[in-house]
């Protein structure tokens, strides 16, 4: 076994051992809903499946015969996202899954000498690989934000696949052809750390004080949330990951047209550019307590981009990391579509 592969899985352990056995002092829901977790935590068994291009960590729960339901994580977060989504979807027969994206966790690039990139198509192909490695032809999906542009792309390439969809932040494909805007300087500022993952400050910076840049954007992303040092020390060993620099890098690089893609993923970027429609049947989450501002009132920009919309929700007492902050919001969501 990889030696940064069996450290992962022994710290992810230790931290897991750790917040089921100790107690947090709880103020206010958000920090009731972290406690609760940490002490209703099983130790799930991270189990590996092996693509042409990567060895995917995830976790898995409920019935193996469910109808099966990937979960995607985004930046700067992990699967520990999912934890209170997974068991009402386990407990109704669904057969959850929850993979680490590429550069998180335990997952590993096979070919040591692969460039480590990370633009949207290659996270999306990932999805679709991890499904036929496991042999699913149907499922339905839940992500936000990089995980939400996986499943947004995969929906988009791969209608008769995807049963439903649950949208955490609504549409959210890039156009990475053609260079963007200067926005508004309150959104400029927002997003700070994508301008500083342009430099070779900003991957210096990443690797020298990955968890200190880490933690201040999930207090900046969801500025109404109180964590605790056990909930970020669950998550912790994911950004370890020998990769999670060079693919944090490349992703916001290449979004940015400031660094080239894989050649294989050329015309799906150009076909995305044009920002397709996702014609499969959708629900749209959208946190009221984002540090990206309150999303609109007005559901026609998700109606446009969704035509088979099925439910557009605000939803108070979240934030950026919505599964985390409002798990009951995304597990009901999925509910609906699947019933």
């Amino acid at each position: 076994m990889d030696p940064s592969r069996r450290e992962f899985l022994k710290s992810a352990g230790v931290m897991g051992a750790v917040a089921a056995a100790g107690g947090s002092s709880a103020a206010g829901d958000s920090l009731a809903l972290d406690s609760a977790l940490a002490k209703t935590a099983t130790s799930q068994a991270v189990r590996i499946v092996q693509t042409d291009v990567l060895d995917i960590g995830y976790e898995e729960t409920g019935p193996s015969a469910g109808f099966p339901i990937i979960l995607l994580h985004g930046f700067p977060y992990d699967v520990r996202s999912w934890d209170g989504v997974v068991p009402p979807l386990a407990d109704a027969g669904y057969r959850v899954l929850v993979p680490y994206l590429r550069g998180y966790g335990p997952t590993r690039f096979r070919d040591p000498a692969a460039p480590r990139m990370a633009e949207q198509a290659a996270i999306a192909q990932d999805v679709v690989d991890f499904a036929d490695a496991l042999g699913l032809e149907r499922f339905a999906l839940a992500g936000f934000d990089w995980g939400n542009r996986a499943a947004c792309i995969t929906a988009i390439l791969h209608p008769e696949r995807v049963r439903a969809q649950v949208a955490c932040a609504g549409y959210s494909v890039q156009n990475t052809v053609t260079p963007g805007r200067p926005a508004p300087a309150a959104t400029e500022a927002r997003l700070w750390y994508q301008w500083y993952f342009n430099t070779e400050r900003g991957r210096a910076g990443l690797e020298a004080n990955r968890h200190g840049i880490i933690r201040y954007l999930w207090d900046t992303f969801s500025p109404g949330w109180q964590y605790t040092d056990e909930a970020y020390d669950r998550s912790a060993p994911s950004f370890d990951n020998p990769d999670f620099v060079d693919v944090v890098i490349h992703s916001y690089q290449h979004r940015h047209v400031n660094a080239p893609g894989e050649d294989r993923f050329l015309a799906v970027e150009r076909e995305l550019a044009q920002r397709p429609q996702i014609q499969v049947p959708a629900i749209v989450l959208r946190g009221a307590e984002s540090g990206f501002g309150r999303p609109s009132a007005n559901p026609a920009g998700d109606q446009q981009r969704f035509p088979s919309l099925v439910a557009r929700h605000i939803v108070e007492g979240a934030g950026h990391n919505l599964p985390a902050h409002r798990p009951d919001a995304v597990s009901l969501a999925l509910l609906e579509l699947l019933a």
